[in-house]
């Protein structure tokens, strides 16, 4: 009998949220919108480069390589990272951000022809009441610098990716003017972006299918774009609410770095995408790429922190620390992987964890020691137990060792 069919799956019983009919995209924002975290540092380029080839081997499509138009070191590093690309011949494929303004896309033109690749300008302006408001826009104004920008990204040869700006609090109108402008001037993808994490998944659905209705209308082949943020903790339901409502690629950074709460995390995104059988990306180097992302900006991923935090798949209680032994007993690790997670840790590159604290029972010592090798003696079990009873905390490594 296989594992799949000792588990009785509700999530499959009616599904609401349809495997799409086609492939969906990732763009990965942790080199432009991750960097903008107060509590990062900017990775060098040679961190950002294995980065990036981190993101290739995930099967990521497309990667926001900067903002050149930021200048100095920065479009340096965007610069190399392009050549990077082309010279290794990845299949990742760069786009850059860019305000809708002509000094912000002649960098991503010269840098592209410098380099021998196209790269997308992700040419971004606002479109809420909010900031309308705040910044005395007018919509005549905007639809002005969207046609001016467009027109002339397209002009230089840059396959152009129009992003309005808090999508989700925009209203019906004026997104319909921003979008057929930006469509009609030569945009090939369109962006919806919660900027402000504001979505709920009703929202995230709605709003992408009234832009997937503009697209429609106006009878082009355009890539549809979700751009989401963390603020409510909705980062990952909301992009698989705008892929069922019409979106072609979501976006993600690494462990979710980002402004404020920080963007969609692409990790949980590619994680759960994976387990509901809409992706077949390989995903074994995954906690690598977290790893490496953590490691490059100096992050701290959360000892919680789903699948990729240290206690994901780390036990020290007895009764669950029991079951999997016996699991591992029956020599079937993809049985041990899933008799105590809703995640199989083995499809993501790494493996059950066994310690020993107050909560264990003797087969978490047994075990302990056996997979290192060590004679599992009464004695020795019962010093290392009846230690760690007495104990507040999990015992270290060192701890035990002094007991064996």
């Amino acid at each position: 009998m296989s594992v799949a069919e000792l588990i009785y799956d509700w999530n499959k019983v009616d599904p609401v949220l349809q495997k799409p009919d086609r492939h969906i995209g990732f763009d990965d924002e942790t080199l432009r919108d991750g960097l903008q975290s107060p509590s990062v540092c900017e990775p060098s380029v040679e961190k950002k480069t294995e980065l990036l080839h981190l993101m290739d081997t995930l099967g990521i499509d497309t990667a926001d390589i900067g903002l050149p138009g930021a200048g100095g070191t920065h479009a340096a590093s965007v610069e190399m990272l392009a050549r990077e690309i082309a010279d290794k011949n990845l299949k990742i494929r760069p786009n850059c951000a860019a305000r809708t303004h002509k000094n912000d896309i002649i960098p991503i033109a010269e840098i592209s022809q410098r380099a021998g690749i196209p790269i997308e300008a992700c040419t971004f302006i606002g479109s809420s009441p909010i900031r309308f408001y705040a910044e005395e826009w007018t919509l005549d104004k905007l639809l002005q610098m969207t046609e001016e920008a467009v027109t002339f990204a397209v002009n230089e040869g840059l396959p152009v990716m129009f992003v309005t700006e808090d999508t989700t609090r925009a209203d019906p109108e004026t997104l319909r003017a921003l979008y057929t402008t930006a469509i009609r001037c030569g945009a090939r993808a369109v962006c919806v972006c919660d900027t402000v994490g504001h979505a709920t998944p009703d929202g995230a659905r709605e709003v992408v299918k009234f832009v997937r209705g503009i697209i429609d209308q106006q009878g082009e082949k355009i890539r549809l774009d979700w751009h989401g943020h963390q603020d409510r903790g909705l980062g990952v339901i909301n992009s698989i609410a705008a892929i069922e409502g019409g979106a072609d690629q979501v976006h993600g950074s690494a462990l979710g770095m980002g402004e404020r709460v920080g963007n969609t995390p692409m990790d949980q995104l590619l994680v759960n995408l994976k387990l509901m059988g809409w992706i077949e990306n390989d995903l074994t180097r995954l906690h690598e790429y977290c790893d490496k992302a953590a490691e490059a900006c100096r992050w701290t991923i959360p000892l919680n922190y789903p699948v990729f935090g240290r206690d994901a798949f780390r036990t020290a209680t007895g009764v669950h620390a029991a079951a999997v032994v016996k699991s591992y007993r029956k020599g079937d690790t993809e049985l041990a992987d899933l008799i105590y997670s809703g995640v199989p840790a083995g499809q993501f590159g790494l493996k059950q964890v066994i310690e020993i604290g107050p909560m264990s029972g003797k087969s978490n010592v047994i075990f302990w020691l056996e997979i290192r090798g060590l004679e599992a003696s009464e004695d020795r079990i019962a010093r290392i137990y009846e230690r760690a009873k007495q104990a507040s905390a999990v015992l270290s490594e060192d701890e035990v060792m002094a007991l064996v």
